[in-house]
Formats: structure tokens, C-alpha cells, sequence
């Protein structure tokens, strides 16, 4: 989307507003219905949306049963077809009704598009539902019945069929396809030629009648073929008005995105209604580009399903902003939903300890080592590895822990270290790693080894390289692997040195976890029925512990973390944001500036001014892409734990090491320079 719309305008950010809804029908009155549509719609394209989708025959009402093929009605409903375009001519936002048109000796159940007082293609419905209470054969043809492939709709020769998608002139990624009702039904819907053909938004008119069950299973149809489809899906259902002699409807209205719920409407509703969506069409093309099947897939059956005929279409938002009020999570590693959060917690460990218990089978090998601070990772990583021993019945003292005090080690996180390995049942060691780094800095003629207060990153560096040495010599000495504890967050911020715990191992169980995840996956442990009390208590002291490298001594009594990493390096769940939107969506710095935001800087509760995110983000961008990526293609194996992906050269992640972030800076300090300018341009003028 162009830079010259605000910044804060969603249509400047590659998405897109649509809108499904359901007007209360008066059945066989269509010049009632018209009007009630033509209010809908401006009220939905006066909220900004760029296309609004009505129900199945909403015009004469879907029930109205052989009254269809009265010439009266379908006479009525031509001409409210006519006030309808009328109605809407104002917009340029695309209007989709229903309504039955006899053509060519026929008479078809249509959709027809209206943008801006026009009509621009008639959308024919392809299968005819003839079974249980459906007899449409009774009343229609299908699509395939059709003569000719246009006719002339309130004095205008339009395309006339199933094969049409309309695609903006200017924004191409807004792609739109119809179908109606049954159509998606069936095993080959028509919009799977669609999609593969190039339509992003696939919208269903549809008057399909409501029983025990069938919203479950309504839900799902339309969240797979979104899924299957890698596209936006906009179900507008009849619902208040029908006839309720044989059947009852609910008025179901629904919009999906890549198979996930945006939003829907208020079901069984005795008034007219409509939802709205921003739809995230970039987030869709990039999607199919990375998922080079689908292009494959379009391919290999180009000829079985044949062409489509392209209609031009051209939508201009309107002059004003048209703000983002599509939920932006601020954790988009963690599920929002408490009960959706606890079984994917539950998935996480399992991943993370079949996985290890598999490497450990077929090694041969019975011992894991491992070092544990006192602080999150080590936790989450000592937690998998004692699982991972139950997993093969073997003994949890098969778990040889070493908590390796050096010159910065708190008295808070080395009690919460030996307090852990003791609720867990591990052997638990302590191993004082001072003397060994001493002789180190002996070696190397530092400062410090000559009573010199001098901490800088050859001190820190000594030792976490003593640590790490210690625990491989371990290794070898006990037949065991070292299991790594660095997570996802700290691997894309570059925050761990090379060779050591976070970055190397024999094994490293986090290595796809991101900071924000391992909260709740420890939370999740400590809230557990089973887990006794004293372990929660210090599974909830570890959650209450700044995030500390503990490698800076601080006061005297060093009772609490001397450093906060995060105030170094900035806050991880800003950082993981960025990762998400980077890592797996491939989104601009402008873009994820825009929905780091929406998600943190606005609403009732703001965690950061704007001016924080974009700073923080300059921080994420330096360091991922400045220096970082020679730790990532030497990474040891570890499990793919989640759809957020990871940062293994043989895994989501592949970039050369000598690759540097210009790019990525320039473009957000345009951002950085559109935001200021769209925020000026907001304020009052004098």
C-alpha cells in the first residue's frame, strides 16, 4: 500500500476491511429488502470496508420456495437489484447480494457484484442441494446449465458464470471470489479454483438452515477450506424473516483468515446485522509464496479446473484513516485462550521430552548433564530432562545437575538452583566455578586477576566458557550428553556467547522456545494439580527472578541480580513480537512497528509509547540481522516446537552470516518518519 495514507491506516499496511451481513428478509418482497441491504451496506462501508457480502437470495428471501418462479417476484427482484446499485453508487466499496435471475430459458440462484452503481459479473450457483429438505433442482439450473458466459444485468452485458474472480487494478492482492451456499459443501468447491487462480477473499452467500450441531460443523468446513485455501473467508448466512414452516435459520455470519476466527455475528438475532474484519491480505500472499505446494498444487491441476475470467475492479478507501480494530496479541508465541494455552503447554513438553528421550535412546546413552542458574531457562530445560527420564524408566538421579556459582552468582537464583534440583529428584551438584575462571584471567593477564574492579566482555565471557567446559568434561567423564538451555529469544537477539550453554550442546531442548512461551510452560507446571507444593513455590520464585546473565558482581551481599537483561537488551516480549512478524510472516519493519503499536502502545492499557517500540525495534533489527547469525548456523539439533517456528539452519531459518541490517534500518526510520508526519497531521489545528 501506498506511504502517502496514515500511518495509522490499516489500508496502508496491506490489509483490507470486510464486512458480512444479515438483514432481516421480508419474504417475496423485494423492494423491502433493498432498502434494509442498502442501509446495511452504508453503514459497513461508512466503517471503511472495502467489501460487504449479503446472504443467498436476500432479495426475495431464500424460503420463498416455488414463489421463485412467480414472474412478479422475479420481475420485483431485478428492479430492487436496481435500487440497490443505486443505493450504494456513492462507494466504492463492493456490494454482494443474492437474488434468482432468469437467463437463457433458466432460471439460475445468482450472487452479482455491484461496485460504484454498476454491475460487474454474475456469480452462478454450481451445485444445487436436492436432498433431505433441499429440492433447488426443483426450481434452478446450475451454473453448468448456462448457455452463454454473460449477459445483461440493469442494462449492462456482464460476465455470467463460476469462473470469476475481480481483482483490484491497483492493489492486485485484494482478489475477490463467490460462491454460494452448497458450494462449499461439496468435495471440490468452486473457490478452490479460486484461490488457486489467485483470489485472497473468498466470500459465501448462503441460506443454509440451522440443526443440532451443524454450527460446530459449519465452523470447521469454513475455518479448513480458509486454511486449505490460504485465504480470508466471508460467510454471510439467513437468518430473522425466513420461512420457519419446515426449517429454522440463525443468521450466522462469519469471517476466517488462514483457517483462524476473526469475528462473527450474534446468532438467532430477531434484527438486522453486520460484522466486520480487517483482513491481513498480505499476511495470505506471503503465505502462499513460502508454501511453494500450494503454487505446485495450482499447477499440476491448471487444467482439470480450468481457467477463470479476471473482472477489474478498483476500490479507493476513503480520505480518512481508517483505523486498525483488529486484536493484535501481544504474545503471538502464546495462545490467548486458557484453556487452548494449557493443552498447548501440555504439546510443548511433550515435543521437548519425546524428543530428548529419543535422542537419548538411540545414542545409547542413560545421563544427561546439565547446568542450572536459577533462572528460566535452566528451569524449563531441568523440568524436560526429568521427564524425559520417567519417559524411559529410568531413574530421575540419571539428571546430574551441577549449579556453578561464579564471581556474580546471587544468593536468590543459587537457593532457587538448589531448591529445584532437589524438588525434582535429580542428583544435584554444586560445583563453585571461581578458582578455575581465576586461573583464566591469570592466564590471560586481565585486570581482574590483579585486584582490578574491570568487568567488561572478556571477565563475563571467561565465565560462561568455564561453565560450559566444565559440563562437556562432565559429559565425557559420566558417558552423558549436555543438554542445552539457551532459548529462541536469545538466539535471535545474539544475546549468548558463542560455545558455551545457550548456544552450544549435545542437545539443546529450547532451542525453538521463545522467553515469552517459557513463562507459561513453567507457570503451566507450578499450577498443576500433582505438582507438590514446594516445588511450585520455587517454580514461582524462578517466574519472579529478573532475567539476569549473573555474570557482573553487584553489592557486597549480592543477595539479588546484579544486571537485568532486560534493561540492557530491551523487553523480550516486545522482541518476540518482532521475531513473530519477521521470522514467520517476513513482514517490513513499518508493518510490524504498526502492529507492535496497536498491540502495546494504544488502547486503555499501554505497556510502551510508540516512541519506545520503534526504539526497541531498531535494537531487534541491529542485533538480528547485525552479528548474529554465525551462533545460529552452528547450532546443535533440538526439536521444532512450535508453528512460530525456529532459527536452525535446518529448520525456518537459513541466512548467510555476512549479511548486515541496512536494509532493515532504513526502511524503519521511514517508518519511523511516517508515523511522526501521520501524527502531526491528527492534531487539532490552531
Amino acid at each position: 500500500m501506498s506511504q502517502e495514507r496514515s500511518f495509522n491506516d490499516l489500508y496502508a499496511h496491506g490489509m483490507v476491511r470486510v464486512a458480512a451481513a444479515v438483514p432481516r428478509v421480508e419474504l417475496a418482497d423485494p423492494a423491502t429488502n433493498a432498502r434494509e441491504i442498502v442501509r446495511l451496506f452504508k453503514h459497513a462501508a461508512d466503517a471503511g470496508s472495502a467489501l460487504v457480502v449479503f446472504p443467498e437470495m436476500c432479495l426475495t428471501g431464500y424460503s420463498i420456495d416455488d414463489l421463485v418462479q412467480q414472474q412478479t417476484i422475479l420481475d420485483a427482484a431485478e428492479e430492487a437489484l436496481g435500487f440497490v446499485a443505486e443505493g450504494t453508487a456513492k462507494h466504492s466499496a463492493l456490494c454482494v447480494v443474492g437474488l434468482p435471475l432468469l437467463r437463457f430459458d433458466r432460471l439460475f440462484n445468482c450472487a452479482v457484484v455491484l461496485q460504484g452503481g454498476r454491475p460487474l459479473g454474475v456469480v452462478v450457483k454450481s451445485y444445487l442441494p436436492s436432498y433431505r429438505e433441499y429440492y433447488e433442482r426443483r426450481q434452478f439450473s446450475a451454473a453448468r446449465d448456462a448457455r452463454k458466459d454473460s449477459t445483461r444485468v440493469l442494462g449492462i452485458e456482464v460476465p455470467f458464470g463460476n469462473d470469476l474472480i475481480f481483482r483490484d487494478r491497483e492493489r492486485p492482492e485484494l482478489c475477490l471470489a463467490v460462491e454460494l451456499c452448497e458450494d462449499l459443501w461439496v468435495p471440490q468447491p468452486p473457490s478452490v479454483r479460486a484461490a488457486m487462480s489467485g483470489a485472497t477473499v473468498l466470500a459465501n452467500l448462503s441460506a443454509s438452515n440451522i440443526t443440532v450441531g451443524k454450527d460446530a460443523y459449519r465452523h470447521d468446513l469454513l475455518a479448513n477450506q480458509s486454511a486449505r485455501c490460504l485465504a480470508a473467508y466471508v460467510y454471510a448466512g439467513a437468518g430473522s424473516g425466513e420461512s420457519t414452516t419446515d426449517m429454522a435459520w440463525d443468521g450466522c455470519a462469519m469471517v476466517f483468515e488462514n483457517g483462524e476466527l476473526l469475528t462473527r455475528s450474534e446468532r438467532y438475532s430477531p434484527n438486522s446485522q453486520f460484522v466486520f474484519a480487517d483482513i491481513d491480505l498480505e499476511r495470505l500472499v506471503q503465505e502462499r509464496a513460502r508454501m511453494t505446494s500450494f503454487g505446485d498444487c495450482a499447477t499440476d491441476h491448471r487444467e482439470n479446473l480450468g481457467p477463470v475470467r479476471e473482472v477489474p475492479l478498483r476500490f479507493i478507501p476513503r480520505e480518512a484513516a481508517v483505523p486498525l480494530e483488529r486484536g493484535i496479541e501481544r504474545h503471538p508465541f502464546v495462545p490467548q485462550d486458557t484453556l487452548t494455552r494449557k493443552e498447548h503447554c501440555e504439546e510443548v513438553y511433550q515435543i521437548q521430552v519425546s524428543a530428548l528421550a529419543q535422542r537419548l535412546a538411540a545414542t545409547g546413552t542413560e545421563r544427561v548433564v546439565i547446568g542450572v542458574s536459577g533462572g528460566l531457562d535452566s528451569t524449563q530445560a531441568l523440568i524436560v530432562a526429568a521427564r524425559a527420564m520417567d519417559r524411559l524408566s529410568l531413574p530421575r538421579t540419571n539428571v546430574l545437575a551441577y549449579s556453578m556459582p561464579g564471581f556474580a552468582t546471587s544468593q536468590r537464583t543459587r537457593a532457587q538452583a538448589s531448591s529445584l534440583m532437589e524438588a525434582l529428584g535429580v542428583s544435584a551438584h554444586e560445583l563453585d566455578i571461581g578458582p578455575s575462571c581465576m586461573q583464566m584471567l591469570r592466564d590471560l593477564d586481565h585486570p581482574f586477576a590483579r585486584g582490578e574492579h574491570v568487568f567488561d566482555v572478556t571477565f563475563e565471557n571467561v565465565q560462561a566458557g568455564e561453565r560450559t567446559s566444565h559440563l562437556f568434561r562432565l559429559a565425557g567423564q559420566h558417558q552423558a550428553l549436555v543438554v542445552g538451555t539457551g532459548d529462541l529469544s536469545e538466539l535471535a537477539l545474539g544475546w549468548c556467547t558463542y560455545g558455551v550453554g545457550d548456544q552450544m550442546s549435545h542437545y539443546n531442548v529450547n532451542a525453538s522456545v521463545p522467553k515469552t512461551l517459557i513463562r507459561h510452560l513453567i507457570g503451566w507446571v507450578a499450577d498443576r494439580s500433582e505438582c507438590k507444593v514446594a516445588t511450585a513455590q520455587v517454580l514461582r520464585d524462578v517466574l519472579d527472578t529478573p532475567i539476569s546473565p549473573e555474570l557482573v558482581p553487584g553489592s557486597d551481599d549480592q543477595a539479588e541480580p546484579a544486571q537485568v537483561t532486560e534493561d540492557v537488551i530491551g523487553p523480550f516480549e516486545l522482541h518476540d513480537f518482532s521475531l513473530y512478524y519477521l521470522t514467520r510472516r517476513g513482514y517490513s519493519p513499518a508493518k510490524i512497528a504498526f502492529l507492535a503499536c496497536e498491540a502495546f502502545a494504544r488502547g486503555p492499557e499501554p505497556a510502551y509509547t510508540e516512541a519506545q517500540v520503534f526504539d526497541w525495534l531498531e535494537v531487534f533489527l541491529r542485533r538480528f540481522f547485525g552479528s548474529s547469525q554465525f551462533k545460529r548456523s552452528a547450532l546443535p539439533n533440538g526439536p521444532k516446537v512450535g508453528s512460530g517456528g525456529s532459527l536452525s539452519p535446518r529448520g525456518d531459518w537459513r541466512a548467510p552470516s555476512d549479511a548486515g541490517p541496512d536494509a532493515w534500518l532504513a526502511a524503519l526510520a521511514e517508518a519511523r518518519t511516517w508515523a511522526l508526519a501521520s501524527q502531526k497531521d491528527s492534531e487539532p489545528r490552531a
